[in-house]
């Protein structure tokens, strides 16, 4: 992020043909955009969004609304064009690309699909460890290689999404751990469970967060209690930082993945906007600890990047904003001082 360029550009709002702040928490959103570009007059083309998708052993526990196979299903409905993803996407100028992190089951042959499997699903992060710490750092390593491919191809925005049942279990566990709060803080009803279904979903955050010990880095936390999708979400920012654009958070697992990648740089956090707050509990805990205010507020619980990817026209309107004309390049008279 340019400090020089971000005073340019608020010395530049400041001159533009409306009357201060009128617009609001987006001429926030726009001068953020100059100084991560190093440009006063910022410009944002294509987005891209990685849906890392993978499989829960906490399923087996009660933790979900739906059985374990829908990952499989719901990757296949990615690929296939026929989720809230790929229509949102499509109306925002935005390209999926679909990771196989973690996925039970095999997959077929599809040019959409990055194939990264670490293994088929995590153990069951209430009675053991989620993965051994290797398998986190493939996990993340192969979010960066697929943020790599989406900047390589054009991408100008970057976001990620995240595809698997019982990860907002894994998304509590992560985020409890990692930001030191009791499970009923942050868990919720994921995919609609009842009262019984959420009082097993926070027992199961409970007993993993019981086996942490004293000193242990976030790499190990996440190995410990995290999912692999939260491990290759972090890895997609974390790449998407270091190239140095526009960061886009979707709801808990996304930014449950996210406060990993500022726990292991938090220079990450720079580059990062907020798309959307959903009605998981964690989400706002997290949001919070990040100092993130979200743009848009509409009662979504999908997942999959979808609130990331509505936030992207977004962010492109308020970097159109420094390209208005100032009083004195419009002839308009300011002011009375």
């Amino acid at each position: 992020m340019d400090l020089e360029t971000l005073q340019a550009a608020k010395a530049r709002m400041a001159q533009l043909t409306k009357p201060p702040r009128a617009l609001g928490v987006l001429e926030e959103v726009a001068v953020r955009l100059a100084a991560i570009q190093g440009r006063v007059k910022p410009e944002l083309g294509p987005g891209a969004v990685v849906v890392a998708a993978a499989d829960h052993g906490v399923v087996a526990e009660g933790v979900s609304a739906y059985p374990q196979e829908v990952t499989f299903q719901m990757v296949l409905n990615f690929l296939r064009g026929g989720a809230a993803i790929n229509r949102f996407a499509q109306a925002a100028d935005c390209r999926v690309y679909v990771l196989d992190v973690g996925v039970k089951g095999e997959l077929p042959e599809h040019p959409g699909l990055l194939r990264a499997k670490v293994r088929p699903g995590t153990a069951n992060l209430a009675r053991e460890a989620a993965m051994t710490l290797e398998e986190a750092e493939r996990a993340l390593q192969a979010g960066r290689t697929a943020a790599r491919k989406a900047l390589s191809e054009g991408a100008t925005l970057l976001a990620a999404g995240d595809m698997g049942i019982g990860n907002t279990t894994a998304a509590a566990a992560l985020s409890a751990a990692l930001l030191d709060l009791p499970p009923e803080e942050v868990v919720g009803p994921g995919t609609g469970l009842d009262e019984e279904g959420l009082a097993r979903k926070r027992q199961a955050v409970a007993r993993a967060l019981a086996r942490l010990r004293p000193g242990m880095g976030p790499l190990e936390v996440a190995a410990e209690v995290g999912g692999l999708e939260l491990l290759a979400i972090a890895g997609v920012y974390l790449e998407g930082a270091e190239a140095g654009v526009p960061l886009v958070l979707d709801g808990f697992p996304v930014s449950a993945g996210f406060l990993l990648a500022y726990r292991l740089k938090p220079k990450v956090l720079d580059y990062a906007f907020a798309g959307h707050l959903s009605r998981e509990p964690g989400h706002r805990r997290v949001l919070e600890a990040l100092g993130l205010r979200p743009l848009l507020q509409l009662d979504l619980a999908l997942g999959e990047g979808t609130g990331a990817v509505l936030a992207m026209p977004l962010l492109r309107a308020a970097a159109a904003i420094l390209h208005m004309a100032t009083f004195a390049e419009a002839g308009v008279s300011g002011p009375v001082s």
